[in-house]
C-alpha cells in the first residue's frame, strides 16, 4: 500500500523523488528544524547544543536519502545506512549521560532528544514531510513545555530525594529525628564518597511523606526550606 504524503502532494512531484531540488529542500529542512531544537537545548545550557543537534539531523536525513537510492538502484532490501545512523546516534547520546557529584543523572533528556532528532531527520530524508512536522512539533513541545508539568507532578509526589550536606556526621541522628517529627519516613540513606575529604558529611536521602495532613498543605520546596533552617545542615536540595 502506497501512502501519499499531503505536504509532498502540495509541494509537487519534485518533492517526492530524489533530485537536486528535493535534496536541497530536505537538507535545509533538517538543518532548520534541528537548529530550533538545538537552540532550545543550548538556551538551558545542556550538554548537547545547537551544532550537535544539527549534525545528528543532517546525518540522519542524508542516510535516509542514500538508503532510498540504494533501495531503488542497487536492489537493497533493508535501509542499512539509516539503521547505522540511529545506532550511532544512540551511542553518541549515551555518552552525554553523566553522574554528578550529587549522585544525580545528568543529560538523560538531552540524550533521548538527540535520538528523537535523528528519527525526525530520517523522516525528512524519506520525504515524509507531514510526519516530520508533527513529530518535530511534539518533540519541541516535550522539551520546552513539559518540564513545568513534570515539576508540578514531582512537587505533589509522596516520594522525593534530597542531596544533604551535614556539618558533622554526628548530626545524622538529629536529622533523622527531625524528619520523623515532621511526618516523613526515610526510605534510604546513602553516603556520598565524592565529599570524603571535604570536611562535610554528605548523603543522598530518599523520603516519603507518610502523614496525609502534612502532604495536603506542604510542597517539597517548603519542606526543604524548613529543613534548610536547621543549624547543623550545611546545604540541602531536592534531586531531580
Amino acid at each position: 500500500m502506497i501512502i501519499e504524503d499531503p505536504i509532498a502532494r502540495l509541494l509537487g512531484t519534485w518533492a517526492t523523488g530524489i533530485n537536486l531540488w528535493s535534496v536541497l529542500f530536505r537538507i535545509g529542512l533538517s538543518v532548520l528544524l534541528a537548529s530550533i531544537v538545538g537552540c532550545e537545548r543550548s538556551s538551558k545550557r545542556h550538554s548537547a547544543g545547537l551544532r550537535t543537534f544539527i549534525l545528528v539531523s543532517l546525518a540522519s536525513a542524508s542516510s535516509a536519502m542514500i538508503d532510498i537510492c540504494l533501495l531503488r538502484e542497487a536492489g537493497e532490501t533493508f535501509a542499512v545506512v539509516s539503521a547505522a545512523a540511529v545506532v550511532a546516534t544512540a551511542m553518541i547520546s549515551g555518552n552525554s549521560i553523566l553522574f554528578s557529584s550529587k549522585s544525580q543523572i545528568k543529560g538523560l533528556t538531552t540524550s533521548a532528544g538527540l535520538w528523537a532528532c535523528s528519527v525526525v531527520g530520517i523522516s525528512i530524508g524519506m520525504g515524509f514531510y507531514t510526519l516530520t512536522l508533527i513529530s518535530f512539533a511534539a518533540l519541541l513541545c516535550i522539551l520546552s513545555q513539559f518540564p513545568r508539568f513534570e515539576a508540578i507532578l514531582k512537587d505533589r509526589s509522596n516520594h522525593f530525594e534530597v542531596h544533604l550536606e551535614l556539618k558533622n556526621s554526628a548530626n545524622l541522628q538529629d536529622f533523622v529525628t527531625t524528619i520523623r517529627k515532621l511526618g516523613l519516613r526515610i526510605d534510604d540513606i546513602e553516603s556520598n564518597p565524592a565529599y570524603v575529604n571535604s570536611g562535610l558529611s554528605v548523603y543522598s536521602v530518599s523520603m516519603t511523606i507518610s502523614e496525609q495532613d502534612f502532604k495536603k498543605y506542604r510542597k517539597h520546596s517548603e519542606i526543604i526550606e524548613a529543613l534548610r533552617s536547621l543549624d547543623y545542615i550545611h546545604y540541602i536540595e531536592e534531586m531531580n
